[in-house]
């Protein structure tokens, strides 16, 4: 198991309950791989430094977890297909 830090922005047009939905739904995926999340920073709307898909603002989230490369890979796989999503970028952590 290794440490991991996730950053990802998600589109401001969205309504509250779907962004939690969004986050609880990153949080699950890396749950029902046997890794455990260990940390959660919201840290709200932003403006951000250049437009993304036409946005110029977006909610930041700060994950860290504990999960194995496999699930990682797996995590940044639904982070492509995810409707919603600006931008992410996932870590690994030094120990």
């Amino acid at each position: 198991m290794r440490r991991y830090e996730t950053m990802f922005i998600i589109d401001p047009n969205l309504e509250t309950e779907a962004v939690n939905e969004l986050v609880e739904s990153f949080k699950g995926i890396i749950q029902n791989e046997g890794g455990q999340v260990d940390r959660v920073d919201e840290w709200g709307k932003r403006k951000l430094a250049y437009p993304i898909k036409k946005q110029k603002e977006g909610y930041y989230f700060l994950m860290e977890f504990t999960a194995s490369p496999e699930t990682a890979q797996e995590l940044d796989r639904v982070f492509k297909i995810t409707n919603g999503l600006l931008r992410h970028l996932i870590v690994k952590l030094d120990k």
